[in-house]
């Protein structure tokens, strides 16, 4: 069964965008199908020198001959969806599933002020509001907006088609765990489930059609807005350890604290992680920056990996060491000897 799915471990940020964009090119992925929430959630890809902030596409459009779908668990601004097909040159490959539910200005509108914003410290999406709706049976469907009927196809028939012919097929998720509805840090996080069997439910993939689970973790955790982050450090501390980020969606700080073993436990459960990738070695280990081969790790480094693999129990496959799409170790081969 050639389906993978690749979600994120903690809450957010983990570079899910720069894995799904290397697994791509080096898999050569036939089909990826986004899965998640909708357009509050930002993936960075830097590719061939060029830096592309994604909020609605999938990040596979590095691979030339992806096919890139939508799938109808995910919620569309069509704004945002047409203008990253301009960016990425995408047009021709790219499909939105009709049963996705549409982001109008009203949710936008309803996201930005009262609760949401003040308490939950919402990214002002519109994605919450559009979910409410949907689940109250009154948000529109990409059906029926004419700007996106050259877009609509059947999303479920076409991946699980993709994978019944031996096709590489790769699940995209978005936010992270501990944003999920039901197994995050309520009510500080996201309008729905988010976990592995979520991203699955939202592109019509059932769980026998799937091979591989990769949860995808920084070498540091963060995340953004309000709620709990176990061993918070002060945003000086952030800066000086080299930590110091700023969110790709909503342009703020995000909070800094150490990788945490007891949640990336829990989100191997959680999730059924067959696979970890664990992203910003290079920040943890600056003299890892770029590196392509496990050999060229230093031992600090690899004692850092070897460590999570001892708690976690769960191979750590994927290295990232740098925003490059192809800065990554790879060890999979290596892994299977």
């Amino acid at each position: 069964m050639p389906c993978t799915v690749l979600v994120c471990g903690f809450f957010g940020d983990t570079g899910k965008g720069k894995m799904i964009s290397y697994l791509a090119v080096k898999d050569k992925t036939a089909v990826t199908a986004r899965a998640g929430v909708g357009p509050n959630a930002g993936h960075t890809v830097v590719f061939e020198g060029k830096t592309y902030k994604l909020r609605m596409l999938p990040s596979a459009f590095t691979s030339p001959d992806c096919r890139l779908l939508i799938g109808p668990g995910v919620l569309v601004n069509p704004d945002i969806f047409l203008d990253e097909i301009q960016v990425t040159r995408t047009q021709g490959r790219i499909g939105v599933d009709p049963q996705c539910a549409i982001i109008e200005p009203k949710h936008m509108e309803a996201d930005k002020k009262g609760y949401l914003a003040e308490k939950i410290k919402s990214t002002g999406s519109g994605s919450g509001p559009c979910n409410s709706d949907r689940v109250m049976r009154v948000a529109k469907l990409a059906r029926d907006f004419p700007k996106l009927k050259e877009f609509l196809v059947d999303v479920p028939l076409e991946v699980n088609t993709a994978i019944s012919e031996g096709k590489n097929v790769l699940i995209e998720g978005t936010q992270g765990t501990y944003l999920s509805l039901f197994h995050g840090t309520y009510p500080y996080c996201t309008s729905k489930d988010v976990c592995a069997a979520a991203a699955c439910s939202d592109v019509g993939v059932g769980p026998t059609n799937v091979d591989d689970v990769i949860v995808v973790f920084k070498a540091y955790n963060t995340r953004v807005g309000g709620g709990p982050l176990p061993g918070e450090l002060s945003w000086e501390e952030a800066e000086k350890r080299g930590w110091a980020e700023i969110a790709t969606n909503t342009g703020r700080r995000r909070r800094a604290a150490p990788f945490d073993f007891n949640l990336a436990k829990r989100a191997v459960m959680l999730n059924g992680a067959t696979q970890v990738t664990v992203t910003k070695i290079d920040v943890l280990f600056p003299e890892c920056k770029g590196a392509t081969s496990y050999d060229e790790v230093s031992r600090e480094a690899k004692a850092f990996v070897e460590n999570i693999e001892k708690q976690l129990k769960v191979p750590v496959t994927l290295l990232g060491t740098g925003p490059g799409t192809m800065e990554v170790v790879d060890r999979r081969e290596e892994l299977k000897k």
